[in-house]
């Protein structure tokens, strides 16, 4: 298994099962062991949504954003370049487990945590692929709360 250098940049990309990207996103490896990823993700890092997506993003629909999660049901989409926003991103990886770690950050600290689940990695020479299952626990920066 292909180890990365720490300030390395690698693509984390989910891939749908039709084996069709679903999105792309530049991280920059912080660090790498044999037990867990940990990558950065800085605002104005270079992503690639799909298009449903990147638009219910825009104007803040939900219900647009459901369309885009129909559109990954029936396999058929298409992707659009986008920046990453808002926040700072510290995501940990393990490489066999159905989930990762995100810390997500603002210029006021710590914003949340954020459990993503997901299919294991799959390491590329570029990064590596995984799926999100768009299943998600956020939990409150002192772990008090969740949803």
């Amino acid at each position: 298994m292909r180890h990365f250098a720490p300030g390395e940049t690698v693509v984390r990309r989910d891939v749908h099962r039709s084996g069709r990207v679903w999105s792309e996103h530049a991280l920059r490896v912080v660090a790498d062991t044999g037990e867990a990823l940990l990558v950065a993700c800085p605002p104005g890092a270079g992503t690639r949504w799909p298009t449903l997506y990147v638009e219910a993003r825009a104007v803040g629909d939900r219900t647009v954003r459901t369309e885009a999660f129909d559109a990954m049901a029936t396999g058929r989409w298409e992707l659009t370049a986008a920046v990453w926003q808002e926040t700072e991103v510290l995501l940990w990886k393990p490489p066999a487990e159905w989930f990762s770690v995100n810390a997500f950050y603002t210029e006021g600290g710590l914003r949340n945590w954020y459990v993503n689940f997901e299919h294991p990695t799959t390491r590329t020479e570029g990064g590596f692929d995984t799926l999100d299952l768009t299943v998600d626990l956020v939990v409150a920066p002192d772990l008090t709360s969740w949803q």
